[in-house]
């Protein structure tokens, strides 16, 4: 990859990072909200949570479309993105994610899988505080994963 294209993948990349951290910022408000027997605030934290994975899926895209790394599986095409991401291809691209951070962000994934489809389902606040709990543990390893990797591609990662 000739070097103004990977100086536009760490554009977008660290433009997608300040989105991320923005929907962050959201949950944490939402999140404070929360208690146990408070439909609203539980389902706002819940959507913030949808929202968290929608944005990383979107870091994902970029990576994916700047290296030709098409997912083609369109059945599980969400899941298959994810695993990519933690894979390293030998003369494309480093991995994107560790392992550690793919297995927690897979939980996060099904999260929004059953949030999309919980339309006739109240909301458990336990099953929410344990996806906001993961979120929460993915915040530093996401930053961590994503400056190595741009670190390999021989770019600074740094702000």
């Amino acid at each position: 990859m000739d070097s103004v294209k990977l100086r536009l993948l760490e554009a977008e990349i660290k433009a997608q990072l300040e989105k991320i951290e923005r929907v962050y910022l959201e949950l944490e408000d939402r999140a404070g909200q929360m208690q146990p027997e408070t439909p609203g605030p539980i389902e706002s934290t819940a959507y913030q949570l949808h929202n968290l994975y929608n944005a990383v899926e979107d870091l994902f895209k970029i990576v994916a479309n700047a290296f030709e790394n098409h997912v083609t599986d369109l059945s599980q095409w969400h899941t298959e993105l994810l695993r990519r991401m933690s894979l390293k291809i030998s003369g494309v691209r480093p991995a994107l994610l560790s392992q550690e951070i793919a297995d927690q962000l897979n939980e996060l994934r099904a999260f929004r899988h059953f949030f999309r489809h919980a339309y006739n389902i109240r909301l458990d606040f336990g099953r929410v505080e344990q996806n906001l709990e993961v979120a929460q543990n993915v915040r530093p390893l996401l930053r961590r994963d994503v400056v190595a990797f741009l670190q390999a591609l021989g770019l600074s990662g740094e702000e």
